[in-house]
């Protein structure tokens, strides 16, 4: 998922983990897509009339998206602020915490806080800036917290955090 970098739009926050699989995103894009990509759209010059040339024509699209990518990247990691220990009131729920919560029928669930640029549902990462991470944010175990969903609100109560720095 592409979202458009503006820094009133994006919360400047990334764990260490989130960090680096950007970085590693961006030198993949640098030192070995992009010029397997650029070869092969020397080699589509090389036959003739790029015009009518599918390979050439496709090789330049895919050269747009990459220098795209490269383009967001390079910015978003110099806007990133890296947060690599928890905060000072482990006892309550900030950036890169994983929480446990329970709703009102007994169900448990349990998330981690991260950077908008990390946020993975398989993995239960949530974005700092989704709604239920801004619920969360300052409680302690046994707070109650409201979240407002699609579907309705929803009450969770906060059984656990833990900070995995």
């Amino acid at each position: 998922m592409r979202i458009p970098s503006t820094k009133s739009n994006l919360s400047p926050y990334i764990t260490p983990e989130g960090h680096k699989r950007l970085r590693e995103e961006f030198n993949y894009l640098w030192k070995i897509k992009r010029p397997k990509v650029t070869q092969a759209v020397a080699d589509a010059a090389a036959m003739g009339d790029r015009s009518e040339n599918a390979e050439y024509i496709y090789g330049k699209k895919q050269l747009r998206q990459i220098d795209s990518r490269m383009r967001f990247l390079q910015q978003r990691l110099n806007e990133l602020k890296i947060v690599d220990r928890p905060a000072k009131e482990t006892t309550k729920i900030f950036f890169g915490a994983w929480v446990e919560l329970k709703d009102d029928n007994g169900n448990e669930y349990k998330y981690r806080i991260v950077g908008r640029d990390e946020f993975d549902s398989a993995r239960n990462y949530i974005s700092i800036d989704s709604p239920m991470a801004k619920a969360l944010l300052g409680k302690k175990k046994d707070d109650e917290v409201v979240v407002s969903r699609p579907n309705g609100k929803t009450t969770f109560i906060v059984v656990s955090i833990h900070y995995p720095f």
